[in-house]
């Protein structure tokens, strides 16, 4: 029993050999650097189940991102696999532009079942950026129909992230995405990020509040109404370092959108499908109907690639009944509606309802308890989270909040201990994030903040040694 073991974890390093060879030779990795495109191996994965995954090493690792916030219900689920198979023997296509399939009509009666307010249409994608390129597109047909051509500006956030799509990369404000890349930028105006922690020194919280509402009701003054088309905003901003705005904001927000006649998308593509506790975030949560929410990752657990977009039903009904029934919305893609990825996402949904909802619920408060610990360690600045979204900042003094003064691969350093320790981190620059599957038991949240916890004190030890940092 042991030599079959061994043998098979012999012909796994064989594999992963064979693999890091080929992806250095011929693999075009996502966001490379110049100095290393298509040039470059990362860590390879060989098999999952449950919170965890196996490197190529044999490492067991507890996967801490859920792959990319998306492996909400776990790894290895036999009821997902089998479901991918029976649909792919039953149908494997069909063409969205002039016929459909059962599961797609089935899947949009359900999610809209879970909408606030009257979002009762979807639209399926094949994931996040597409999702969000469709919201625009949509919100750019919909005031040429309506006779409003120069009401297209979009709204957006520093430290916003909604894809790498030419749109809907243009919206985005982290640091780094935007340096070396084009976009949209005469179609997009940037406010200010939500994030309390930065909040100018001596600000209450209440009064950062107020300077971004009033911040946003000032541009929409100063840029005029009739020219700016959406706002769009993660509930809580994902990527940008889990950024959880200050109660109230969010509804706030939501009264300027709808008194200017701005369409409302809220971009649910990390929040949505059990991520806050619920299928969707934005009324049940921060207590908003918006216009639109695009949603993805979770939909699927991350087994097969869809996304899509919610629509209120007041929206459409203004284009029927507009003056040009034949104005056309030129936008689809191959693999919308895709009948596979719909009955996927109808039988996560199922599991999702079953019981990983209310587990979620039940597991956050104690997942950001046990998080908020680590603020015991002089390297953290902050821990800040909701539901199973949870960001680790680290920065150079408490004092200042400076990050810069850190050697700006701190976060990468930490994720190569956790590997080490059997962890697997989202670095950010400066920041870990943590994301886990949805099923996680109290006991393996203890494991992974107990791994995060050392990996952070080595990096410590490490920077001191070097030199790098003093605290």
């Amino acid at each position: 029993m042991a030599a079959a073991r061994d043998l098979k974890a012999m012909e796994a390093a064989d594999a992963g050999v064979d693999a890091v060879e080929l992806a250095k030779r011929h693999l075009v990795q996502p966001w490379p650097f110049a100095g290393s495109v298509g040039a470059e191996a990362r860590a390879l994965i060989g098999e999952g189940e449950g919170i965890y995954i196996t490197d190529a090493s044999g490492k067991r690792l507890i996967d801490g991102p859920a792959g990319m916030w998306c492996i909400n219900v776990g790894h290895r689920r036999e009821e997902l696999a089998k479901v991918m198979y029976d649909q792919a023997m039953a149908l494997s296509y069909n063409t969205p532009w002039y016929t459909m399939n059962a599961p797609s009509a089935e899947l949009a009666m359900r999610i809209a079942g879970h909408a606030p307010g009257d979002l009762s249409h979807v639209f399926f994608t094949t994931g996040g950026s597409s999702a969000v390129e469709t919201a625009l597109r949509f919100m750019q047909f919909y005031n040429n129909v309506r006779g409003r051509p120069e009401k297209k500006l979009i709204l957006s956030r520093g430290g916003a992230y909604h894809g790498s799509t030419y749109l809907s990369a243009s919206l985005n404000g982290r640091p780094r995405d935007r340096d070396w890349m084009d976009g949209a930028d005469e179609l997009v105006v940037k406010l200010s990020s939500p994030d309390p922690f930065r909040r100018p020194q001596g600000t209450s919280i209440e009064a950062f509040t107020d300077f971004l509402v009033d911040q946003f009701r000032d541009t929409v003054a100063r840029v005029g109404a009739d020219r700016i088309g959406a706002f769009v905003g993660e509930p809580v901003q994902a990527s940008g370092g889990v950024i959880v705005p200050p109660d109230g904001y969010l509804k706030r927000i939501r009264e300027i959108c709808r008194d200017n006649d701005i369409l409302y998308v809220s971009d649910e593509v990390v929040t949505g499908f059990g991520r806050l506790g619920h299928v969707f975030a934005s009324g049940e949560v921060f207590g908003i109907d918006p216009d639109m929410i695009t949603f993805a990752k979770g939909v699927t657990s991350g087994y097969f690639p869809l996304g899509g977009v919610v629509i209120s039903e007041r929206i459409l009904q203004q284009l029927r009944r507009s003056n040009h029934p034949d104005a056309l919305f030129g936008h689809g893609l191959t693999y919308t509606s895709h009948p596979i990825g719909c009955a996927v996402a109808l039988k996560n949904l199922d599991i999702l309802e079953e019981s990983v909802l209310a587990h979620t619920r039940e597991v956050a408060p104690y997942f950001q308890a046990q998080l908020k610990t680590l603020e015991e360690l002089l390297l953290v600045g902050e821990v800040r989270g909701m539901g199973l979204m949870g960001c680790v900042e680290c920065v150079a003094d408490r004092e200042s909040k400076d990050p810069l003064k850190l050697d700006k691969d701190v976060g990468k350093r930490i994720d190569a201990h956790c590997h080490d320790l059997g962890l697997l981190v989202r670095p950010l620059i400066n920041m870990c994030v943590m994301s886990p599957p949805l099923i996680i038991s109290r006991e393996q949240i203890d494991d992974m903040v107990a791994i995060l916890r050392e990996g952070i004190s080595r990096t410590m030890e490490d920077l001191r040694r070097e030199g790098v940092w003093q605290g």
